[in-house]
């Protein structure tokens, strides 16, 4: 493979709870190696974590990223493409602040490849990923122009309404979503 470890540490890893979004679940029951690893073939640094033969880290560091130091032994960052938040428990300070420094290192690194990537490939995929990007708020438009927004705001104004209606209103996202997906075909 082209990937090579850039430096490891030790640290007891945590993923930040997909229910609550508040508490760390422990992914490894003792210390494990946590590394780096660079990706000659497809240009990328990621940070790999195993127990055992399962991958508990896998998270691949792009230019938006941030490393967070949360106490003097704990770290964390969010990985979007995993949908998830990993922590990182350190047995010093120290130990922390290399992997720290590393992550900004990476970042950066990871930063200018992607700049050289875009200057070497035609301007075809950015717009597109611009327009992906866009998307996103474009379930905002449809509704008012479905007259969603007015039906939804008698909900809004009737406190005394049972509990049950947010939950209805979030199911005519898959409507939305087709609906935009039309527009976007037209």
């Amino acid at each position: 493979m082209g990937e090579q470890p850039i430096f490891s540490t030790r640290a007891h890893v945590f993923q930040i709870d997909p229910n609550t979004k508040k508490n760390w679940v422990p992914t490894s029951k003792h210390a494990v190696t946590v590394s780096y690893f660079y990706d000659s073939t497809r240009n990328v640094y990621r940070i790999i974590s195993l127990d055992g033969s399962k991958a508990i880290i896998n998270s691949t560091i792009t230019p938006n990223m941030t490393f967070t130091k949360t106490s003097q032994k704990f770290g964390q960052w969010a990985d979007s493409r995993a949908n998830t938040v990993y922590g990182l428990g350190f047995s010093s300070e120290h130990h922390l602040s290399k992997f720290a420094e590393k992550f900004q290192e990476f970042k950066e690194a990871a930063r200018l490849a992607k700049e050289k990537s875009q200057e070497k490939m035609e301007l075809t995929s950015t717009p597109s990923q611009e327009s992906a990007g866009g998307d996103l708020q474009s379930p905002l438009t449809p509704e008012s122009i479905n007259g969603t927004d007015d039906e939804r705001t008698p909900d809004v104004t009737q406190n005394s309404e049972s509990r049950a209606e947010p939950t209805q209103n979030a199911l005519p996202f898959s409507h939305r979503y087709k609906f935009n997906s039309t527009i976007m075909i037209q």
